[in-house]
């Protein structure tokens, strides 16, 4: 049976976590907000730059140098915006699962707790309910470690698909702009 106490204690714990969630997620806003400031200060200094360029220009040869000379740069911008974009996502979403991960953890271990103490005080003769509702919570913690595993190497492929794509399309960038400079 739960005391009062232990029920405030439950509401104080889940409130501090969803307080220290929330403060993550804040974070992760601001330092998204600070990339794409970033970001757009540099663009908008390089469009400059371009535009002072491109009105120096003598002929339609130089023109096209100066475009084809600008595509890689580019690509490699556009390759780092995307990882830091998905550092700082990856990131919040390793603290979400480490602050779901603890909380699963503190329930699997009251639900065992309660489990064993209406085990103590269960009846005779009730032992294999008891039995079955402990195979039963056993079950139900071993199906969430299989979902916590797989989540786990899903966010590994996926995290290895983006780093392929960001190489390959970097890689392809270079290829052709290096085919367009010969």
């Amino acid at each position: 049976m739960l005391t009062v106490e232990q029920v405030v204690a439950s509401h104080k714990s889940n409130m501090e976590t969803l307080f220290g969630l929330t403060s993550k997620a804040f974070e992760s806003v601001e330092k998204i907000v600070e990339l794409n400031l970033a970001a757009s200060k540099a663009a908008l200094t390089e469009a400059s730059a371009h535009t002072q360029t491109a009105l120096s220009v003598k002929d339609a040869q130089e023109l096209l140098a100066l475009q084809s000379g600008l595509l890689q740069p580019l690509a490699e911008k556009a390759a780092s915006y995307s990882r830091h974009l998905y550092d700082i996502a990856s990131g919040t979403g390793a603290e979400f699962t480490k602050a779901v991960e603890a909380q699963a953890a503190d329930a699997q271990h009251k639900i065992a707790s309660l489990v064993d103490s209406a085990a103590k005080n269960a009846p005779a003769g009730s032992e294999s309910a008891v039995a079955v509702m402990k195979s039963a919570v056993s079950a139900a913690n071993n199906a969430l470690e299989s979902i916590q595993k797989a989540v786990k190497q899903a966010t590994d492929v996926a995290e290895a698909n983006f780093n392929a794509v960001a190489a390959t399309a970097t890689t392809a960038t270079k290829a052709a702009t290096s085919s367009k400079k010969r």
